[in-house]
């Protein structure tokens, strides 16, 4: 049979209103109990004010929208497959000559344009406002304010606070896995912002609490320069503590992510995980076409086989098998022990070639 647009447009728009409704049902479930969480957080807390948490609350919601959506397309793609072969109308388009890819096509293009949302829209949004949940619940929940961290071109600056100075320090280059940072420039200040001293010193390592300074050159406001051979300065950082403290992959848009990536490696540290989260991101559309499949195999089995409860709780059960392979997969691509391209993109393959395999074993095609 030749292509239809009129049985692709009502088929596609099936699709969409069943995922969307999905999507929303989720999203209301997990706004809901992510509020509460909120609340059970910041009870006692001085600054936790219910319309602050409410704030919170709805500057996370995009970035669960973006974890939540390939699995509300999963769902939704099941209810909405389930539906059209429960009234049969999957059933009459068959008999008139209808393959099971041409009626897959509108589900597979809407999910197609769905992943390009998340990429190209979502995610930016997505990034700015996680970014500023991280700094309220930072100052409302933790109370933590006493570091910062940042990367740039002129290469790392790292601000810590204790009660009696403030410690701030530039370096051009780094070498993380020796805790060694090179051309180095720390600023003193007391507690009450006043500037102390200036520190230049050929390189920095950190070790046992303490910073130790090579080749160093010490300017005060009253005396002239004075030559050092080694200086320690105390800090409560660790290299770990350091490593955290980049700016997380969530908190940067899609768009933005190779420049930092590029600035990152420039500066001497790791980058793994933000390629990850790059090469995840880009692996969204691939993502949500390999769940419609599944979808379709589990649903498309209804009506052959009978046991509609089993095979529905199957396709619910893949889902959240896929969730926890890829938190696998993701893990080892953070270790190193594969490449972050591989980790990346093998859920996203796997779960598609599955969904192909069967839909052919299932249909003549």
């Amino acid at each position: 049979m030749r292509f239809s647009w009129t049985l692709s447009g009502y088929i596609g728009r099936q699709f969409a209103v069943w995922v969307l409704g999905s999507f929303a049902a989720i999203m209301a479930i997990v706004f809901l109990l992510d509020f509460i969480e909120l609340l059970r957080r910041g009870a006692g807390k001085e600054n936790a004010y219910f319309l602050i948490l409410l704030q919170m609350a709805l500057l996370k919601l995009p970035n669960m929208a973006r974890q939540i959506l390939p699995f509300a397309v999963l769902f939704g793609s099941m209810l909405a497959f389930s539906r059209l072969t429960r009234t049969n109308e999957l059933v009459v388009a068959r008999a008139a000559g209808v393959s099971v890819w041409q009626f897959m096509m509108p589900a597979i293009m809407v999910a197609l344009t769905l992943g390009a949302i998340k990429v190209a829209v979502l995610n930016p949004i997505s990034s700015v406002m996680i970014e500023r949940f991280h700094a309220l619940e930072d100052s409302v929940l933790r109370n933590r304010a006493d570091s910062f961290l940042s990367v740039g071109a002129g290469g790392l600056w790292l601000r810590e606070r204790s009660d009696d100075r403030q410690v701030v320090l530039n370096a051009r280059s780094a070498h993380e896995q020796e805790a060694r940072l090179g051309d180095v420039m720390v600023l003193i200040f007391d507690g009450e912002d006043r500037f102390q001293r200036r520190i230049d010193a050929r390189e920095a390592i950190l070790a046992d609490g303490s910073w130790t300074l090579h080749d160093v050159v010490v300017t005060t406001a009253q005396n002239r320069p004075e030559r050092l051979d080694e200086i320690s300065l105390p800090t409560n950082l660790t290299v770990d503590n350091i490593q955290d403290s980049f700016a997380s992959p969530e908190t940067m848009s899609f768009w933005e992510l190779p420049g930092f990536i590029e600035v990152l490696e420039n500066a001497g540290f790791s980058a793994i995980k933000h390629r990850l989260y790059w090469h995840a991101e880009l692996a969204s559309p691939l993502l949500m076409t390999a769940m419609v499949l599944i979808a379709a195999t589990f649903s498309l089995r209804l009506t052959r086989r009978g046991n509609a409860l089993s095979w529905a709780s199957s396709g619910l059960f893949f889902g959240f098998l896929l969730y926890f392979l890829s938190d696998i997969v993701f893990a080892l691509g953070l270790s190193a022990r594969i490449p972050e391209v591989l980790a990346a993109w093998t859920p996203a393959t796997v779960t598609m070639l599955l969904g192909m395999t069967s839909l052919l074993h299932l249909e003549d095609g």
